[in-house]
């Protein structure tokens, strides 16, 4: 029994030396395997067992569900498998695991041809390394006798319970062939490592590089699409990505002995350093991923990078004119000296600026220009909007409503109003004094919108 089952306690890379598979759903006819692998698996079981009967049963216990959750680790495959009559038994088969030498042979084979780790990751056993392992004296796959039972029951051959682990084993295989090389001694985690540093150690030495196979031909050799596959996964991997800080860096002081160059104001600049290294926090939160940052929650993951997902969820803006970026930098509640020199900017009061902030922390760019502009829909989109305004509240609930001019609808007898901007969605606002300020985000339901009206109307919210 020479190295039949020594994973048992033993294994390659922490964690990786035993993988569990939760019990498969009874096979309903058909063969149990579709891969050639999967058959070489299943031949060799038939090859070693004696009494056919035996596997008959097992096939069909297999069939039924019988077979539990199936651990596997180097050298051995377990499982708890159920009688007829109720009777649970725990069966092992044992698969010789390759020595430290074969393993760095098998190594060579694979990273000898990048095709080879190319089918592997794609979950395939590739043939040309099996032929090339046996070639060089390796038995990738079982052949006869390689798989020693063991189980409860005390038969001394592969019993029913044995054989219904191996034909589900089978299934195992058909989706995943590094269940095969597990057994044989090595993690898919280990493995993919060892190969990987192998090929990065071949690179680093002139003429070492893995060989390619190339299709006959004159002129410059082409390369397959499984060997350039193959040779992304092989090349370093990237450094960790950094560590989204807790707060923004602080800005420089400028206040030196050295006065400034007319013209510039440096408490203006240390404001403005600020303001960038607020928004460079956001935008890396956003690139990464950082759970601590809530604007990252509202970028998808596909989008983290682009520009357009960036300015969706608010965490930049494109083209602003320099009013509107006046408008930005005052949302976020500089002191008053700085707050005037920006509202002078945006080309407003210091009363003015008060709602576009407002809207600007609504909504952006967005939220500024249903502030500030009145848009004319044509025909359609007016008839559009009225029917979704008449779809909104129950009859006897709907609040009278009187056009304003443009897309913009009062509610009769309230000082609330709706404005619909161009991209179909309704703003809530509330009259504050003589003006109209924005009175919280927007929403696809005009009712919902309203509601959002009157609901800080009632807190004093608009004011």
């Amino acid at each position: 029994m020479s190295g039949y089952g020594q994973g048992r306690g033993h294994g390659h890379g922490d964690g990786d030396e035993e993988r569990t598979f939760e019990a498969l759903p009874p096979a309903q006819g058909g063969a149990f395997t579709r891969t050639w692998w999967g058959r070489a698996w299943l031949k060799a079981l038939e090859d070693s067992a004696l009494d056919g009967q035996q596997l008959k049963a097992g096939r069909r216990h297999a069939r039924a569900g019988a077979v539990g959750a199936v651990s596997v680790r180097p050298g051995r495959i377990t499982a708890m498998v159920k009688d007829r009559d109720g009777t649970t038994y725990r069966g092992d088969v044992l698969v010789r695991e390759f020595s430290e030498e074969q393993w760095e042979r098998l190594l060579d084979l694979a990273v000898d041809s990048a095709g080879h780790i190319a089918a592997l990751l794609d979950r395939e056993m590739p043939p040309h390394l099996v032929e090339d392992a046996a070639a060089a004296g390796l038995d990738l796959l079982p052949g006869i006798g390689d798989l020693e039972a063991e189980c409860d029951c005390e038969a001394w051959d592969h019993c029913p319970h044995t054989a219904a682990l191996c034909y589900q084993v089978a299934r195992l295989l058909d989706e995943d062939p590094f269940v095969l090389l597990l057994m044989r001694g090595r993690g898919e985690r280990t493995l993919l490592e060892q190969l990987q540093a192998r090929s990065a150690s071949r690179a680093s030495v002139p003429g070492q590089e893995a060989p390619s196979r190339h299709e006959g031909g004159g002129g410059m050799p082409g390369v397959s699409a499984e060997e350039v596959f193959a040779a992304g996964f092989l090349v370093p991997p990237l450094p960790a990505p950094p560590v989204v800080p807790a707060a923004p860096g602080r800005s420089p002081s400028l206040d030196t002995d050295t006065p400034p160059e007319p013209g510039v104001d440096p408490a203006a600049l240390e404001f403005l350093a600020a303001d960038a290294a607020t928004r460079a926090q956001r935008l890396l939160g956003a690139v990464l991923g950082a759970g601590g940052v809530h604007e990252a929650m509202t970028v998808p993951a596909e989008a983290r990078l682009t520009e357009a997902g960036l300015i969706e969820a608010g965490l930049t803006e494109a083209g602003l004119t320099a009013a509107q970026d006046a408008v930005r930098l005052a949302a976020n509640g500089p002191v008053p000296w700085i707050a005037a020199r920006l509202a002078s900017g945006s080309g407003r009061s210091r009363a003015e600026l008060d709602p576009a902030t407002r809207a600007w922390r609504f909504g952006g760019a967005a939220a500024l220009a249903v502030l500030d502009e009145e848009w004319a829909p044509d025909a359609e989109a007016l008839d559009r909007a009225g029917v979704r305004l008449a779809e909104a509240w129950a009859d006897d609930e709907r609040p009278v409503l009187r056009r304003a001019g443009g897309a913009r609808w009062t509610v009769v007898g309230a000082e609330a109003q709706l404005r619909l901007g161009e991209d179909g969605r309704w703003w809530p606002y509330l009259k504050a004094g003589a003006r109209w300020s924005p009175a919280g985000p927007p929403d696809r339901d005009p009712a919902a919108a309203l509601a959002t009206a009157f609901a800080a109307g009632a807190t004093g919210a608009g004011d």
